[in-house]
């Protein structure tokens, strides 16, 4: 099956099983793989928008507390709460410590910057987002937290896996089979916050 066929083959399994994204499946190998969808845990979903991560979310977590976060206002899905909003400005904070009111178990981030043509601009600017979530994760997640971030390979590469290592005690780079071949993208999955 060439890339292009494969590709429609995601689009089209995402349209049968009813994901509003053919990213749910990134969603689902990430966890085949790391398995930290659990019952009774709590979630943040940031750049939730248009909610196929959160979709899968609600399958593999029963009795959580699960929040979605983004710039654009994402359809409901029932049993998870939206805000629309900005993760790192201080209103959007505040907002999601009230809701879950302790610190949480995993953060999950698909984001990417808006694209401008400029492939090496775009990877620096998604790159930056990792970096904003691996930040935050320190002011939100338990010290057995888990957070899975979306990442490009490109220069700054190595400056993502030194602050990581430097905030979690375990960290691994993971690209799903669902991800396109031709694309940088890779995803990081840190573990355990180091005191």
């Amino acid at each position: 099956m060439d890339n292009k066929n494969y590709q429609d083959h995601f689009f089209r399994k995402a349209k049968d099983k009813g994901y509003r994204s053919r990213s749910a499946f990134k969603l689902i190998e990430l966890n085949t793989k790391f398995k930290f969808l659990k019952n009774n845990i709590k979630l943040l979903d940031v750049g939730s928008f248009p909610g196929g991560w959160s979709q899968v979310v609600k399958e593999k977590i029963k009795n959580g507390k699960i929040l979605g976060i983004d710039k654009k206002k994402t359809e409901e899905i029932k049993g998870i709460k939206f805000i629309t909003g900005d993760f790192s400005d201080e209103k959007s904070k505040v907002a999601i410590n009230n809701y879950f009111n302790s610190s949480i178990d995993v953060i999950l981030s698909d984001m990417a910057a808006n694209t401008t043509g400029n492939k090496s601009l775009d990877c620096i600017r998604t790159n930056q987002l990792c970096l904003d979530i691996l930040d935050f994760s320190k002011e939100i997640l338990n010290k057995k937290g888990i957070v899975i971030s979306k990442l490009f390979m490109g220069e700054d590469f190595k400056e993502i896996k030194t602050r990581a290592k430097k905030y979690f005690k375990k960290i691994d780079f993971f690209k799903p089979n669902s991800s396109r071949d031709e694309s940088r993208e890779t995803y990081i999955h840190c573990s355990g916050l180091s005191t």
